[in-house]
């Protein structure tokens, strides 16, 4: 009988140490917290511009703390999030059902926020006599119905602006030769700025703050107001992307940018959604001049007396 309990002893403590070397192996596995660390991220190369203001004021912050990120096409951020090549993204889209349904099979839970509003901007030369245009006129130009030999260009065929773009029209893919990709958003820029009869679409981040590498460039093109002929509310009247026009839904081009933890546990990803989502990481989207999802707060003192 002593035998007995004397196994059952030591069977006992052998599991104890095998969930201590288990709880171990994590621990060497994953030493990150919520700002400190090291994360690897992927993000929509159109969205550069304000994921870079993002990490850099998070890492000022945090100094011990590294997220790196990869600028990638939006088919090519998928497929390293669907390949667990990386399990964090900045995207405009959320994940579909389908793509829901790979991360439920390897057991990690999808945590997808919105976290900031894009225009989709329409840019000519600054020569050119256009000020505005119709969401009509965008579509035929994209379909091939407008009688136009204007050149059309935007970014790389698989980015997230392409599909938003084909979603708009309506159409599978661009036929017309007058219509096509360039390989990113400042290339679009300093073509339009060179080309007068140009029209380019483009983020409007990447034309409201521009970088230094094509801030001449950026200085050439004009941004055309849209008018929507559809509009329930204001279907005669022009308007320009601004954080105003997006907030009233009043700029017809526009569409949300979402941040995709699937790091299935409290570590950097986490600490890095609460900064984007938080007070700081709204200003900074708003300093950029997209529209923050949460509008972070004002607080303005009245003083009574004369100064």
């Amino acid at each position: 009988m002593r035998s007995n309990w004397k196994i059952v002893l030591i069977l006992f403590a052998a599991f104890l140490m095998l969930q201590n070397c288990k709880r171990n192996t994590s621990a060497k596995n994953y030493n990150d917290t919520y700002n400190s660390g090291t994360i690897a991220t992927v993000a929509d190369e159109s969205f550069a511009p304000i994921v870079d203001a993002e990490l850099y004021i998070f890492k000022n912050d945090n100094p011990k703390a590294s997220p790196t990120v990869t600028y990638r096409t939006e088919t090519d951020a998928l497929r390293l999030l669907l390949n667990d090549s990386l399990r964090f993204a900045f995207l405009s889209r959320e994940p579909n059902a389908d793509e829901r349904a790979l991360f439920a099979k390897r057991n990690l839970p999808v945590v997808t926020r919105q976290f900031a509003i894009d225009a989709v901007a329409i840019i000519v030369n600054l020569a050119s006599a256009d000020t505005a245009i119709t969401v009509d006129e965008i579509k035929k130009m994209l379909t091939g119905q407008a009688k136009s030999d204007r050149s059309i260009v935007f970014d790389n065929p698989n980015s997230s602006l392409v599909r938003y773009l084909k979603d708009f029209s309506g159409v599978s893919t661009f036929k017309q030769k007058n219509v096509y990709a360039l390989k990113s958003n400042e290339e679009v820029i300093k073509y339009v700025g060179q080309h007068p009869e140009a029209i380019g679409i483009t983020g409007f981040s990447w034309i409201d703050d521009p970088g230094k590498e094509y801030a001449d460039a950026a200085a050439k093109v004009r941004v055309l107001a849209v008018k929507d002929e559809h509009s329930k509310t204001a279907p005669a009247q022009y308007f320009r992307p601004s954080q105003t026009t997006l907030y009233l839904k009043q700029y017809p081009l526009q569409r949300s940018l979402y941040l995709v933890n699937c790091t299935g546990r409290k570590g950097l990803g986490t600490g890095l959604e609460l900064f984007i989502e938080g007070d700081k990481g709204q200003r900074i989207i708003l300093r950029s001049g997209l529209l923050p999802t949460l509008i972070p707060e004002r607080n303005i003192m009245i003083h009574s007396n004369k100064l």
